[in-house]
């Protein structure tokens, strides 16, 4: 990033230093509205643009005529309104981001003018708009300075009470910007990128923005909301970027948009927020509530609810990339029975093909015989089987020839892309054109072959990027880019849900709306402390961002500093299996081994886990079946439950589980940590001591088998009271509660059958 002496236009991304004659962009500013009218149910607002000098400073260039363009306002009940204007581009009314609840209902709007200030109010009279058009006062005594220039000043009401305010004059002197109310972008002569600016005060947080892996508040920092492989879970790139953040001042932004975009959290200015899309379009839902859950419940009522996964989901997942042959499958999944290691799901990685990591959806014919027979068996032993897969066409691949001359993949100038086959999206020939339905079924069609021979589920890996040159049949790349991730999660999650009866995937990539396909998870974590803490910051701000279900690879997925030979060690294996434990999904992946009985000296230690991990299902699923019709995630950030407690807006290394549990999970070899117990009467889960809240325990210490745990004084904890192998052998109709008061003494005096 060069910065300038110009913060806006670094912002912008904005060069001032080309002539006119090249047809250089050019920068409109927002005045004062000058009409309001009613439409339908809703208000439009008609707002003169000035263009601005092209110039090095920021001055209106009164030899261009203003345009005039129109702001709607729409009201969706009494939390949510909606704030569009169009470019010369029609505003998109519906998309497939959207998945708005039946009773959210447009309700209608009206306004009262005067000469200084129009109010819009709704049917029950309440404020939910206010455009400033008086001058403000001044005390007149230099001319050394020009007037400031005419500005929108809105205010917006979305709940009637939470006011987000236009950043009308963010500035220095008039000349020099730091953000601007409403802009457009003009190149050769063509509206193409939109941005707004929202006033953020001194101490006002942000969280969301889909899985970032950073510190909790996100103000000061200024993220790019393009998909992209994350490579791992320590830098900016990310798999999953949602356009949705959640404010301190308990409002919620959801910009209605596939197109890259770029936020500025009180970055380059501090004094506001700044939206930028690549795109000449802003459409955007503004959220007003009491809470952090209700701000993302009524976000979720929007863009959609997830359902429960399958119960069988919710056990121990096991996998390593890769597997090679059912005989190697087949021994695994004994040795773990014979063992008493309890698990639910074996995963095939790349290596289930005819060739490593080349895609066809069909299993290898030498190493695996009788696929049918192979899955009906390892079904009957109580596991599952999930494959992975990925979005992309090798030119090696059977259906080459089938998806390009059916136009199945997204061509270049009638040609299909050239390519390998190798690790990365851009070493394939094609991405399968997800916007055709034809391309859909037929891609269903593969998958459907898999499912009915019994496979549970599909790993939809990739889709982050796509390739970028290609044409596809109802969408420009750049704006299917981040879609596309939804559109390849959709059509594996509806296709299991028809033939196995049971919705869910195992998927990498995000954006608005894919919370309806679970199950995410982190992506390519380093098997190291910091991949396990940069793993964590991500599932957290994935949950302030509407998802309910999130997993990670344990005990991380990449060794270092040897990618694929080195040692993980025993207390990472150890710690990030008890923080998988207290995740909504627990997933062992990566690229050595990853089976408890090689490594000896823990092995006695992760049985004792999975074993909690089965007997705390009931609890699990109770609380899964919550993020189904509210905005609470499994896993979710300590604000959630203490909005005014302002620490918890900084504590990214803790979280709750379901309702009742505080985790903080131990990310050193050191075994002790600060942990801050926040606003209430906690119980050591493993030791029954008792503890008062809002306080911080310095350097707590807990041994290797037991973790950081707290559980809320007098729950009733649902668990269930035997072992099994699998949760084929569970019978709901044992599940005991378990009283959490001062007579409890630890999980482990309370579980028999856990040696």
């Amino acid at each position: 990033m060069k910065l300038t002496n110009h913060q806006f236009f670094d912002f912008l991304d904005f060069d001032t230093n080309l002539p006119l004659e090249q047809g250089i962009s050019r920068l409109w500013k927002a005045c004062k509205p000058i009409a309001i009218n009613q439409s339908d149910l809703g208000i439009v607002l008609t707002v003169p643009f000035q263009c601005q000098l092209l110039s090095n400073e920021i001055a209106p260039d009164t030899s261009v005529e203003q345009k005039n363009y129109q702001v709607y306002l729409r009201a969706f009940g009494s939390k949510i309104l909606r704030v569009s204007i169009g470019f010369d581009k029609e505003i998109m009314q519906t998309s497939d981001m959207l998945d708005i609840a039946s009773d959210v209902k447009e309700t209608k709007l009206s306004f009262e003018k005067s000469q200084e200030v129009w109010v819009v109010k709704d049917a029950e009279g309440v404020k939910r708009a206010v455009f400033n058009l008086s001058d403000s006062e001044i005390d007149y005594w230099s001319d050394l300075l020009p007037n400031p220039e005419e500005s929108m000043e809105a205010t917006f009401y979305p709940d009637g009470k939470k006011e987000v305010v236009v950043s009308a004059y963010d500035q220095f002197f008039p000349n020099r910007m730091d953000a601007m109310c409403l802009s457009f972008i003009e190149k050769n002569g063509k509206p193409n990128k939109a941005s707004i600016s929202f006033h953020a005060k001194a101490d006002e947080k942000f969280v969301g923005t889909g899985e970032r892996f950073s510190k909790m508040d996100l103000s000061g920092h200024t993220f790019q909301l393009k998909n992209q492989d994350g490579q791992g879970v320590n830098n900016k790139r990310t798999y999953k970027n949602i356009p949705f953040y959640l404010s301190s001042e308990m409002y919620g932004m959801f910009l209605h948009t596939s197109s890259y975009c770029k936020f500025s959290m009180a970055d380059f200015s501090t004094r506001s927020v700044q939206l930028l899309v690549e795109e000449p379009i802003l459409d955007i839902f503004l959220i007003g509530e009491d809470t952090p859950e209700k701000i993302i419940y009524q976000y979720k009522k929007l863009t959609g609810f997830p359902v429960v996964p399958p119960l069988w989901s919710f056990g121990v997942w096991m996998s390593k990339m890769t597997y090679f042959s059912e005989d190697e499958v087949n021994e695994i999944c004994d040795r773990l029975r014979n063992e008493d290691f309890p698990c639910d799901v074996i995963h095939l990685d790349t290596g289930w093909f005819k060739t490593d990591w080349l895609c066809e959806w069909k299993f290898n014919s030498e190493r695996f015989p009788d696929p049918e027979r192979f899955v009906s068996n390892l079904k009957k032993n109580g596991y599952r089987v999930s494959l992975w897969q990925m979005p992309y066409i090798s030119e090696q691949a059977e259906q080459y020839e089938e998806a390009k001359n059916e136009n199945y993949i997204g061509t270049l100038n009638g040609q299909v892309l050239q390519g390998g086959s190798n690790f990365s999206t851009l070493d394939y020939a094609g991405t399968i054109d997800f916007t055709n339905p034809k391309a859909v079924e037929w891609y269903k069609d593969l998958l459907r072959k898999l499912l009915k021979m019994g496979v549970a589920c599909i790993k939809t890996d990739f889709g982050e990027e796509i390739h970028l040159d290609a044409d596809y049949q109802n969408m420009a790349p750049e704006f299917l880019n981040n879609l596309y991730a939804l559109l390849y999660q959709k059509a594996a999650f509806e296709v299991t849900q028809e033939v196995r009866g049971e919705g869910v995937v195992w998927a990498r990539a995000g954006w608005a709306g894919c919370q309806r396909y679970p199950i995410h998870w982190g992506g390519d974590a380093a098997a190291s402390w910091d991949g396990m803490a940069g793993s964590l910051k991500g599932g957290l701000h994935l949950g302030l961002s509407g998802f309910g279900f999130w997993s990670h690879d344990v005990p991380g997925f990449h060794g270092v500093p040897n990618f694929m030979n080195s040692i993980i060690p025993d207390d990472l294996y150890v710690r990030w299996t008890q923080f998988g434990v207290f995740t909504s999904h627990i997933r062992y992946h990566g690229t050595s081994k990853r089976e408890p009985y090689y490594y000896p000296k823990i092995a006695s230690t992760i049985r004792k886990w999975w074993k909690l991990r089965y007997a705390l299902l009931p609890y699990i699923i109770k609380q899964g079946e919550k993020t189904t019709s509210t905005g609470f995630p499994v896993l979710r950030a300590l604000l959630m439950h203490h909005q005014d407690d302002k620490m918890c807006w900084h504590l990214d290394d803790q979280y709750y589980f379901g309702d009742d549990f505080l985790i903080a999970p131990m990310m050193n070899s050191e075994n002790k940590r600060d942990v801050y117990l926040p606003e209430g009467n906690w119980i050591n889960f493993f030791t029954g001591e008792y503890f008062k809240g809002q306080q911080w325990l310095k350097s707590f210490e807990a041994p290797m088998q037991d973790m950081p745990v707290w559980i809320k004084q007098n729950t009733i904890l649902p668990i269930y009271p035997e072992a099994v192998n699998c949760t084929d052998e569970m019978d709901m109709n044992k599940v005991a509660q378990i009283k959490i008061d001062k007579s409890f003494k630890g999980i482990w005096n309370h579980i028999d059958f856990i040696e």
